[in-house]
């Protein structure tokens, strides 16, 4: 599926976007995400500085109170702010439900980015073909499709 990816990424077929955006309503009725939760569960989502404003206050915390107790900054890179664990500390283990789903992180609240513009999000899905069977799914059937024309 990484190669099938790669491969996508140097050429994308015209309308590709189009076609994933229909695969992708196919994909969700396939899909029931809280009968995996392997994103909450092995991933950790970036928070952007209107996550921290908004989680933060919900939690009565000021954004440096909310960091120090839930998050540390990534080395190197972007420098990002993630959860200091996985499982995410928001994840109820019980249920596969967030506890702050109508608050999450935009990163939450966007993955698995499926419907983001494909050539971007390449390196996203990548990865998350290991982790998200949305994400499997879909370029299972990307590749499907590209065999039969």
């Amino acid at each position: 599926m990484r190669r099938f990816l790669s491969r996508l990424e140097k050429q994308a077929p015209r309308g590709l976007d189009k076609q994933i955006t229909l695969l992708e309503k196919e994909v969700w009725k396939e899909t029931d995400c809280l009968s995996c939760a392997n994103c909450c569960k092995t991933m950790t989502p970036t928070y952007n500085k209107k996550d921290l404003k908004r989680i933060s206050s919900h939690f009565k915390m000021t954004i440096e109170e909310f960091k120090k107790k839930y998050l540390k900054q990534e080395r190197g890179g972007d420098r990002d702010w993630m959860n200091k664990w996985t499982p995410c500390q928001f994840l109820n283990l019980d249920n596969n439900m967030c506890s702050i789903y109508e608050i999450r992180p935009d990163d939450c609240a966007g993955f698995p980015h499926l419907s983001k513009k494909f050539k971007d999000f390449v390196h996203i899905h990548k990865q998350n073909v290991e982790y998200c069977p949305a994400t499997y799914r879909l370029v299972e059937k990307m590749e499907a499709v590209g065999s039969r024309e």
